[in-house]
């Protein structure tokens, strides 16, 4: 039986605003959506309601059609207010779903539900963060240029700022009205709703206690910006508008309401980007000293690992692959993000995983983002039952990009096929060279840097690699690694006893990335022509001790979304773990 029914919600009201800041002042939350003002504001575009129960705040509104929750607030069992809403939305038949989740909540939700919340991120979501101190004056080199339009600004001695108030709100309507006209032919929904708001609180500034700023030009307001304390050291920006014409507006007005309002507190932050290109290019042009990443927490039995699941993961990997613990902890330590491997809860641990890895594609002439599917298991006494097949269907409905992968057998090729995936890239055949058999050793003899034949080599960086490699190989179907992708498959070549060279000679800049597998020398990878290969792989395999080497490209399959398609099917896949 739930202790209180659903009706402790209400639409919120001024009359809130008491008991909503007083619970907020309690967490002193770094997040901008945590504002009594913030909520009151956008309230009809999202049907925003607040209660309280055991001692916390909460806010439930609506976001396409979908209930969500604050993160409980306030000093109370935030832990039974939880598993309250969680009750109240299993009677509705829906999943306990909050937003946003700041990392102090999300460690919190691990503690005490362990593999019961997924929680993933949105960089577009994520809050620009700023010192008092950098807003106010703009020092060093990169903010040079917002110091010019500044400049700029400022070179006719006939502006002003003027803290907002009751009496200059009207001129602020009028200068919306020109602003908004200026932009008629490209005027949207997004656009209509936050003209709204505005006018909510240009009608209840006084009231929300917000603070504010304008900027006049020959008299006439040229700029102005909106905010309000988010807590005891952080001041929040909600609008700001200026007209982009008069030179230097933007930054002046972004200066001078830091300066003049903003002196008693120590952070500034100015709000999320929403993905748009223009608006991120122009926050990151200020360098932000934090980028506050917010998670969304559903309840759901697949979840992403965290370093309390790193026992099981490592059990599973083992039980699966036979790796040595070295080289699956090597994996989690360097190459495991936080938001890169799923895993089936089954009574309170993982029994199943699956990684799902960051990489890009080129698909018709565009690269666009995809994830490199690696390491999937389940431990044996759970097989059959499905999880592996559950972990990919729920990877391809979150992130909604292609999924690629190299199937390590012919049955595994089947098994994925029943999944979707569709064979693809370009395989080649395995060519075999065969040396002299006195060339083998007991021992390796790893090569130095120095010379190979013609060519000088030397150990790449993680960037050289990365620019030979994308300019060789890049054409439609190629799987571009980021840097961090490189660096890794270089470090995990060298576990396995590999090397990896840049290799130059004249003008010319190569790759080659080797290794020994079972007393035999496997090309990993490399940009030379198989003409020039064969002529250093004597004096190669002479001097790490092997008489036969091969290579081979495997292909791969992909797992396309619903919406998209692809004709070519092809391209060039590689640096696959394992």
């Amino acid at each position: 039986m739930l202790e209180k029914d659903t009706t402790i919600f209400h639409p919120i009201t001024l009359k809130d605003k008491e008991w909503v800041m007083e619970k907020l002042k309690q967490e002193e939350f770094a997040a901008c959506e945590y504002t009594f003002a913030n909520n009151f504001l956008w309230s009809e575009v999202y049907e925003v309601e607040v209660g309280m129960i055991y001692g916390c705040g909460l806010i439930r509104y609506k976001e396409q059609g979908e209930e969500k929750y604050s993160f409980p607030f306030g000093t109370g069992d935030k832990k039974k207010a939880i598993q309250w809403l969680r009750e109240i939305c299993k009677k509705k038949g829906t999943k306990l779903e909050m937003y946003p989740v700041l990392e102090e909540e999300r460690k919190q939700l691990l503690e005490w539900f362990p593999g019961e919340f997924y929680m993933d991120s949105n960089r577009a979501d994520f809050d620009y963060i700023y010192t008092v101190e950098k807003l106010s004056l703009l020092r060093g080199k990169k903010l040079h240029g917002k110091r010019n339009h500044i400049a700029r600004f400022k070179d006719e001695e006939d502006w002003c700022y003027e803290t907002l108030k009751k009496e200059n709100i009207e001129e602020c309507r009028n200068m919306l009205k020109l602003w908004t006209a200026q932009r008629e032919e490209k005027w949207n929904l997004e656009m209509d709703q936050e003209a709204n708001v505005l006018e909510k609180a240009f009608s209840h500034y006084e009231e929300l206690g917000l603070l504010g700023g304008i900027l006049r030009k020959k008299g006439e307001i040229v700029a102005f910006t909106i905010g309000e304390p988010l807590n005891s050291n952080t001041l929040v920006v909600h609008f700001e508008k200026a007209f982009p014409q008069v030179q230097g507006a933007y930054p002046m007005i972004n200066q001078q309401f830091v300066l003049q309002e903003g002196q008693a507190y120590s952070y500034v932050n100015r709000e999320e980007d929403t993905g748009d290109i223009s608006l991120r290019k122009a926050k990151l042009s200020y360098y932000p000293d934090i980028l506050l990443k917010k998670y969304n927490a559903i309840e759901s039995p697949i979840v992403y690992a965290s370093e309390q699941d790193k026992e099981h993961v490592i059990r599973i990997w083992q039980e699966c692959f036979s790796d040595p613990k070295e080289y699956i902890t090597m994996y989690l330590t360097k190459r495991c993000e936080e938001e890169t491997m799923l895993v089936m809860y089954k009574e309170e641990k993982p029994v199943s995983m699956a990684s799902f890895l960051p990489v890009k594609i080129r698909m018709e002439g565009e690269l666009i983002e995809a994830r490199y599917v690696y390491a999937v298991g389940t431990l044996p006494e759970e097989r059959r039952n499905g999880y592996a097949k559950e972990l990919i269907k729920f990877a391809a409905s979150q992130y909604e990009v292609p999924l690629i992968l190299q199937p390590a057998s012919e049955d595994l090729e089947k098994y994925y096929e029943t999944l979707g995936f569709e064979s693809c890239f370009c395989t080649s055949p395995c060519w075999r060279y065969e040396g002299n058999s006195d060339w083998k050793k007991e021992n390796i003899e790893f090569l130095k840097e120095g010379m190979l034949g013609r060519w000088e080599i030397k150990h790449p960086t993680t960037a050289e690699y990365k620019r030979i490699r994308d300019a060789y190989f890049e054409d439609e179907g190629y799987v571009e690694w980021d840097e961090t992708g490189i660096q890794y498959a270089i470090e995990e070549n060298a576990f396995r006893e590999g090397q990896t060279w840049k290799l130059s000679y004249l003008d010319r800049v190569e790759l080659l990335m080797y290794r020994v597998e079972d007393g035999e020398l496997c090309i990993v990878e490399t940009t030379l022509t198989e003409e020039e290969l064969r002529l250093v792989l004597p004096e190669l395999m002479k001097k790490i001790g092997v008489c036969k080497a091969y290579s081979s490209n495997g292909g791969g399959m992909i797992l396309l979304p619903k919406q998209m398609e692809w004709k070519e099917k092809t391209g060039y896949f590689n640096l696959t773990l394992g």
